[in-house]
C-alpha cells in the first residue's frame, strides 16, 4: 500500500465512523473538497500534510488519532 492509498483510506474509516461525508468534512476544515477527491481519484499523488490537517479539523479529531493506524507504518514508497 502506498502513502496515499493509507491516507485515502483513513479518510474513508473516519467518515464511515464519524458518519460524515468526504465534503461535509472538508468544508468544516475550511478548504474544498476538491483536494481530497484529487487524492482519492489519483489526480495527486503526494498530499500535503495542511490538506490532511484541515481534514481532520472538520472531521473532529487531531493528526495523531488519523495516523495512529499499523498500515502507516507499512506503506510502500
Amino acid at each position: 500500500m502506498s502513502l496515499n492509498d493509507a491516507i485515502v483510506k483513513r479518510i474513508e474509516e473516519i467518515c464511515k465512523e464519524k458518519d460524515i461525508s468526504i465534503c461535509d468534512a472538508c468544508l468544516k476544515g475550511g478548504m474544498s473538497p476538491s483536494s481530497i477527491y484529487d487524492l482519492i481519484k489519483g489526480r495527486t499523488q503526494c498530499s500535503k500534510v495542511i490538506t490532511v490537517k484541515r481534514f481532520c479539523e472538520g472531521a473532529g479529531i487531531t493528526l495523531a488519532e488519523f495516523f495512529q493506524r499499523d498500515y502507516f507504518n507499512d506503506f510502500e514508497e
